[in-house]
């Protein structure tokens, strides 16, 4: 955790530098929480479409109650946990609740994270000439775009030949003893969970959830930024999200405490000059993410009578 907290006390210091307290607390009064108000709804159903989305890329072998607890649980682990630990966590709470395999789940979360990666740099780099005037943004977003897509096109290929890649993986496992240790059973369990690529209609059908999830990110956005920027507009909550999608990405303190802030003050900058201001945005947002996850992800903790300590302990045993 020591490289995170640097960086994470780091971005901290550097907003202590740049706002004024009182000029804080003062843009936290002027607000508009009629528009908080908006994201926080928004941001509600933000994650049922999330859920519906990886349960779809689980072929729907899961309820969406299951998939809409397990990932609260995971952003909760992520908000407490270093390293993006909850991505783990919700696909393992996933599986006992779903009667999947662990391996059958986590590939889907692999997916998913990579179609948000794609989706992410696309609206930052798609964006960032008509903020700075940068020509070559928009190649760059196509590049990136097709790094993603070439990669999904070699998961689609493995997922195709399942059968060849499982005896090639044997006899890789055969030959080198550690590598054998270290797949043991899970390559079928895992190959079923790529099986999603297989299947390009319901693939279809989870990239179009993914789609809206980052539209109403969107529109998430644009009401914070109103409700701080009554003059502000939707290029700005476009590119503020685009920056956060990479900045969090950072290695930071659980919950990308300062990380997340910094990215949006410095978004922000390039529109306004006022980081209180921004500051003020960033917290609330910050807090409402929190809030959001920590209760529905608390509760789902406590329903299945879970605790970290107890899942690190069923972790280690997976082994």
């Amino acid at each position: 955790m020591l490289p995170g907290l640097v960086v994470s006390l780091v971005c901290l210091g550097i907003i202590a530098y740049l706002i004024d307290p009182a000029q804080l607390l003062q843009a936290l009064q002027r607000a508009d929480y009629r528009w908080v108000l908006g994201g926080v709804l928004v941001t509600f159903v933000w994650f049922i479409v999330r859920a519906a989305a990886w349960r779809t890329l689980l072929q729907r072998r899961a309820t969406l109650s299951n998939a809409f607890f397990s990932l609260c649980e995971g952003y909760l682990m992520n908000n407490i946990l270093p390293f993006r630990l909850g991505e783990i966590g919700r696909a393992f709470l996933l599986g006992r609740k779903a009667g999947l395999d662990f391996w059958q789940v986590l590939p889907t979360v692999i997916v998913e994270r990579a179609i948000d990666l794609a989706i992410g740099v696309g609206i930052f780099l798609s964006t960032l000439p008509f903020v700075v005037g940068a020509d070559w943004a928009l190649q760059a977003a196509v590049g990136t775009g097709a790094v993603v897509v070439l990669g999904l096109v070699a998961l689609f290929i493995i997922a195709r030949n399942r059968q060849k890649v499982e005896v090639w993986l044997q006899r890789l496992g055969a030959r080198w003893h550690l590598a054998g240790r270290l797949m043991g059973n899970r390559v079928p369990a895992f190959m079923d969970g790529l099986s999603i690529l297989a299947n390009p209609g319901l693939f279809l059908v989870s990239l179009g959830w993914l789609l809206f999830n980052w539209a109403l990110g969107l529109l998430q956005f644009y009401c914070y930024v109103r409700a701080f920027f009554p003059d502000g507009q939707f290029l700005w909550s476009a590119f503020s999200l685009g920056v956060l999608a990479l900045g969090v990405s950072a290695p930071s303190t659980p919950g990308s405490i300062g990380v997340y802030e910094l990215a949006l003050v410095s978004a922000l900058s390039l529109f306004v000059d006022n980081p209180s201001q921004s500051t003020a945005m960033a917290l609330t947002a910050h807090a409402i993410h929190y809030v959001l996850t920590g209760i529905p992800g608390g509760y789902a903790l406590f329903r299945d009578g879970e605790s970290l300590a107890g899942m690190y302990q069923k972790a280690r045993s997976m082994r």
